[in-house]
């Protein structure tokens, strides 16, 4: 799902770019760097299909097909990784909003880098502290709350809502597998579930009070 920031015409570069994952691999809009460029996205994927063959040597290029609006015509963008974004852009004159569009992909591009890498990191971590929470739970017919109220936890201890784990920014994920480890160390010799979240809970207070959590 791309969220497109609204930009008014004239107006500055968005603070953020959100980018979108496609086939695994982070990608940005066509239509936000138009965006971005306060330029009509007709425009921008004119010059995308100008140079269609430079940006495939770069990488796979997928277009794709926006929804209907009234009783227009369906809209043709691009989904761009972090090179052939940079290549469309150096296409461009080099004004102050180019300048800063490039900067705000490089670090959008970068922090995707680092959440991607923070969700290898976060996996393993997860599967062992619920293997031992099943443990733990010595096949109690209550077994999914003591997953649930482990999950809540971790969340409050992250400062993470519920449900939102996957949209988690990187400060909160790196908190997040920091505080799935300490609560697996934690549970490690415990009797039972109850005792394990005992642990646990004691354990992440440190951490909850450096977030301001507690």
């Amino acid at each position: 799902m791309i969220v497109m920031n609204a930009t008014p015409a004239g107006g500055a570069v968005p603070a953020t770019i959100t980018l979108t994952a496609k086939g695994g691999e982070a990608r940005v809009d066509s239509r936000l760097i138009a965006q971005a460029m306060d330029t009509k996205h007709q425009s921008t994927f004119e010059l995308v299909k100008r140079y269609q063959s430079d940006l495939e040597a770069l990488g796979i290029l997928p277009f794709q097909t926006g929804e209907i609006r009234g009783r227009g015509q369906p809209e043709k963008f691009a989904l761009l990784n972090e090179d052939q974004a940079l290549f469309l852009l150096a296409l461009s004159k080099n004004t102050k909003r180019v300048v800063e569009l490039k900067l705000k992909l490089v670090k959008a591009f970068s922090e995707a880098r680092r959440a991607a890498e923070l969700h290898t990191e976060y996996l393993p971590g997860y599967h062992q502290l619920h293997d031992q929470l099943h443990r733990l739970a010595g096949g109690s017919p209550h077994e999914r709350f003591v997953h649930v109220n482990i999950n809540k936890l971790l969340n409050r201890t992250a400062g993470i809502e519920a449900g939102q784990r996957p949209r988690a920014d990187v400060p909160h994920k790196a908190m997040l597998i920091a505080a799935q480890h300490l609560a697996a160390q934690a549970m490690q010799g415990a009797a039972d579930h109850h005792e394990g979240y005992a642990r646990a809970k004691r354990a992440l207070e440190p951490l909850a009070l450096i977030g301001g959590r507690k």
